[in-house]
């Protein structure tokens, strides 16, 4: 016994040792890869590269992309003021129905994008449960407006930002607040100055993967805030309408929401992507 432990040594230092690949599962697979990454290299070759500066200088493109931006980082500041305290509650407070609450804020993961826009509709249109009093008061109307962009964008991110907040939450040592509550800190001192830190890297990750999926957001938006340009036509909508007249077009734009995706896996790399 005592000549075999430096031997499995010897071997557990050599790391794990290659398997042989079974064919039944390794051509699936590669079928698999094909099939996911046959479409980007796709739109890669079919990319006019010669035509793209001034592809990309083109005020419709410019324009799609500035309202792209705009709306999508104007959602994700609604993700963060309304999403993090949400986390928060969800983590840290026992209350009857927690499960339901959670469910309900998980529900615009799986819903239909364009269920979700005429949802908003019901609630948030001139005659709406709320939109109706929102006019009448304030004379606020939201659907077909570069703010219902925004609602729409922030209705089907802020479960990401929710999702990753409250499991930084759960993953937090709560020894830490513990510790300053008993030397003093009220509550709010606890969270803005021990919590917040705390669950910064989960924040800074749902805040990235809302405004991306913010950005992309198309079902929600084209129901509830239209197509019109220069309003609430962002880039998906562009790429939709282009794709009807001019392909080349719909594939510029297509690069640019591949980069921004791209951009987005780079940053959440360690999060999503390593291996464990």
């Amino acid at each position: 016994m005592p000549q075999a432990a430096p031997a499995e040594a010897r071997r557990a230092s050599r790391g794990p040792r290659r398997q042989r690949v079974p064919v039944a599962l390794l051509v699936p697979a590669l079928l698999g890869l094909a099939f996911l990454t046959l479409p980007l290299a796709g739109l890669l070759i079919r990319a006019p590269w010669s035509t793209m500066p001034q592809r990309l200088a083109e005020p419709e493109v410019l324009e799609a992309l500035r309202l792209s931006v705009f709306t999508a980082t104007a959602a994700t500041v609604l993700c963060l003021v309304f999403g993090v305290p949400l986390a928060w509650l969800l983590a840290r407070v026992d209350f009857r129905g927690k499960g339901l609450v959670r469910a309900l804020v998980t529900v615009p993961l799986v819903l239909p994008p364009v269920v979700g826009g005429v949802a908003l509709l019901l609630v948030f249109g001139r005659n709406g449960l709320v939109g109706g009093w929102l006019d009448e008061a304030f004379g606020v109307s939201l659907p077909f407006t570069t703010a219902g962009v925004v609602a729409a964008m922030a209705f089907v991110a802020m479960p990401f930002l929710v999702v990753s907040v409250e499991g930084a939450l759960r993953g937090a040592d709560a020894r830490y607040e513990e510790a300053a509550a008993t030397l003093g800190a009220g509550r709010w001192t606890v969270f803005t100055r021990v919590t917040l830190p705390l669950v910064a890297p989960g924040i800074a990750a749902g805040a990235v993967l809302s405004w991306a999926r913010a950005l992309g957001e198309f079902g929600a938006t084209i129901t509830f805030a239209g197509n019109f340009p220069g309003r609430t036509q962002t880039m998906p909508l562009a790429v939709y309408l282009a794709l009807e007249t001019d392909l080349e077009a719909a594939i510029v734009l297509s690069l640019i929401l591949l980069a921004v995706s791209v951009t987005v896996l780079a940053c959440l790399r360690d999060r999503w992507t390593a291996a464990p």
